[in-house]
């Protein structure tokens, strides 16, 4: 073990030391770790998008520092410690590599997919998971989570063959979600009516090879980028969008659109 790695395991044990270490790592327990650990994950996205590398290092080691608390913590109570999870996650790589680490042959990345998935298929039948959907956790995001249990039906043939037929099957979700707001809609049906259309756009984005998640971020910064030049626009004239009106903000937009495509174009 690097002496980094050994100072940072050291550090993280002086901390949680009920003698002497600081009280807020004393208090936590695994649940209250866990959303820091996802903010944790978002934040080393958030560096890579922006290609920032002093970032992403800095971000890296913050997640870093979420798995030796998680051990700090298993440590303690007997369950495992960092050496065996580190163990571990070694014997995995080993294990569905066989082609770098073991006999098999060199394959092409579209079947060493098909090997890996495989591979995991079979590690979830020895811990009795039969299922072809069991092991999908439930606290991924739920665009990515439609897209691994689309996946997981997909490979045991429960797909549509055609790119087509899921265009039409989101056209017909989209009619009844229209047909749900009638004269007495009721919320609950109307929500999952949204429901099936966000599924089907994630199986839209999984046929089309575009992560779901990645391209709403994406979405998501362009929508705040564009708006945030109608707010500059607006201030110009000493003005807040809500002293405006939607036609001049529209105007704004435009502008804001024309401009990136005049970047992009550059």
């Amino acid at each position: 073990m690097s002496a980094s790695m050994d100072r940072l395991l050291r550090i993280m044990a002086t901390l949680r030391n009920p003698d002497g270490g600081c009280p807020w790592d004393i208090e936590q327990s695994f649940a209250t770790i866990a959303p820091h650990t996802l903010e944790e994950a978002y934040e080393v996205v958030e560096a890579i998008e922006a290609g920032d590398k002093a970032a992403l290092k800095d971000e890296l080691g913050d997640l870093l520092f979420q798995v030796v608390f998680y051990a700090q913590m298993a440590r303690e109570e007997g369950s495992f410690d960092f050496d065996q999870v580190a163990e571990a996650i070694c014997d995995k790589m080993e294990r569905r590599h066989p082609h770098v680490f073991g006999d098999a042959k060199m394959v092409d990345p579209a079947n060493h997919m098909k090997l890996w998935e495989q591979q995991k298929a079979d590690e979830r039948a020895e811990k009795a998971a039969t299922g072809a959907l069991d092991g999908v956790s439930v606290s991924l995001p739920a665009l990515t989570r439609a897209v691994k249990l689309q996946k997981r039906v997909a490979r045991v043939g429960f797909d549509w063959p055609a790119i087509d037929q899921v265009f039409d099957k989101l056209t017909e979700e989209i009619g009844e979600l229209k047909d749900e707001l009638g004269e007495n809609p009721d919320q609950d049906r109307i929500a999952g009516e949204m429901g099936d259309i966000l599924f089907v756009c994630a199986n839209l984005a999984r046929k089309l090879g575009v992560d779901p998640e990645t391209a709403l971020r994406g979405c998501n910064q362009k929508f705040e980028r564009r708006f945030r030049h109608i707010e500059a626009g607006l201030a110009k004239d000493g003005r807040r969008p809500e002293d405006s009106n939607l036609y001049e903000m529209e105007a704004l937009w435009v502008e804001a659109k024309q401009l990136e495509k005049g970047v992009a174009g550059e």
